[in-house]
């Protein structure tokens, strides 16, 4: 069944556990994503980014998408349609138009007043319609930073003023993940990511999750993560198996067949990923 995030990650954070959000590209991504966590019996959160939404067709045709293969697939656990990295309210507002149940406005870019202000109206839009949102603090940079630290780690008091201010759901502070692919170690701010939680008491969040070490993911969720963002793993987990596909089958032209080469891998990735999360069947 379509619902919010709150139910969902409230439960994670009063059991000490996580949740995953697998990000979706396409039909096949989605319905891999949909049958392995159906079968694992775990919620499962759908990330959309936007230029993922423009590749679909927009948020209508990604609504529609996920409802039908949901009834076709008799879908039975908990999904959320979530907008990642929603770049402004008037984005936001689309995707809560269209029926997306979970939105993240990444007002990051701008002073913290700023920040506060656009995050506060996407909040206002939000609640009025029962869809949950999350916002970021800091800055979650992309990969060619964690190779030179270039990432402007949230301040625990912007955390607490934001949160207080917003009424957002869920936080996204920016504590040393990235997105896309590692190139040296990740480094986490774990002691930060601790006293956010205890000041802030509602889930975090932790993007860039693909790349980050076991024990560093298993400390993360007892310093209050609730959910890891997961797109890059799966990519190239798939992308393996795809090239593995058509370099030992030169006769295979069928788009279907090269697609859905990387099935395997990708539902391989989501059960150890949803395993390593302690993700509880609800």
């Amino acid at each position: 069944m379509l619902e919010n995030m709150t139910r969902i990650l409230n439960m994670a954070k009063d059991n000490k556990y996580a949740v995953a959000q697998f990000n979706i590209n396409n039909l096949e991504w989605t319905r891999f994503i949909l049958e392995e966590c159906e079968d694992i019996k775990v919620p499962v959160i759908l990330g959309v980014s936007e230029g993922a939404t423009k590749y679909m067709g927009g948020f209508k045709t990604v609504v529609n998408l996920v409802k039908d293969l949901m009834e076709y697939l008799n879908i039975t656990i908990p999904v959320v349609i979530h907008l990642d990295h929603g770049s402004s309210f008037q984005v936001c507002k689309e995707a809560i138009d269209a029926g997306f149940t979970s939105v993240m406005i990444d007002a990051s870019m701008y002073d913290l007043d700023e920040n506060i202000r656009i995050t506060k109206e996407v909040v206002d839009y939000a609640k009025e319609r029962n869809v949950s949102v999350e916002a970021e603090v800091g800055h979650v940079g992309g990969s060619e930073d964690s190779a030179n630290h270039g990432i402007l780690y949230a301040e625990v008091d912007d955390c607490v003023r934001f949160t207080n201010e917003t009424g957002i759901d869920f936080l996204a502070p920016a504590l040393g993940s990235v997105h896309g692919p590692y190139h040296g170690d990740p480094v986490l701010a774990f002691d930060r990511m601790e006293e956010i939680k205890e000041k802030c008491n509602i889930p975090l969040v932790l993007h860039g999750g693909s790349g980050i070490y076991d024990d560093q993911i298993r400390k993360a969720i007892s310093c209050g993560i609730c959910k890891l963002n997961i797109n890059t793993e799966l990519q190239q987990v798939w992308a393996l198996a795809v090239r593995d596909k058509l370099k030992n089958d030169e006769e295979v032209y069928d788009p279907r067949k090269i697609i859905k080469a990387g099935e395997a891998s990708i539902k391989k990735a989501i059960r150890e990923k949803v395993e390593l999360l302690g993700t509880r069947h609800i």
